[in-house]
């Protein structure tokens, strides 16, 4: 029985990036990510409508929002990343931002 190195993590993630454009190119990507995109998008009617009383317009309606909210947060998220990495950058305290 022949034994196999294990992969660097840079190989794993070739050996993947490989597998995933011979993937998209022999399908269509809106029909490989449509059941996660709904499932997604499930959590939000959900989280808007728990019992499932309200009427499906406006349980899409607040079920947008929460989505909506759902990437404003990670965009502050990011935003709060990137200083927090410019700041430090610089040499500055990244708790504070201020020079040491």
């Amino acid at each position: 029985m022949a034994t196999h190195e294990p992969m660097s993590p840079a190989e794993r993630s070739l050996r993947a990036r490989i597998a995933a454009h011979a993937m998209h190119a022999g399908n269509d990507p809106v029909e490989i990510t449509a059941k996660a995109r709904a499932a997604f998008l499930a959590k939000f009617e959900y989280q808007a409508d728990p019992e499932g009383t309200l009427p499906p317009e406006e349980r899409r309606r607040r079920a947008e929002h929460l989505r909506s909210a759902h990437f404003a947060r990670l965009a502050l998220a990011s935003a709060k990343a990137r200083r927090t990495r410019k700041r430090a950058a610089r040499g500055g305290d990244q708790a504070t931002g201020q020079p040491r």
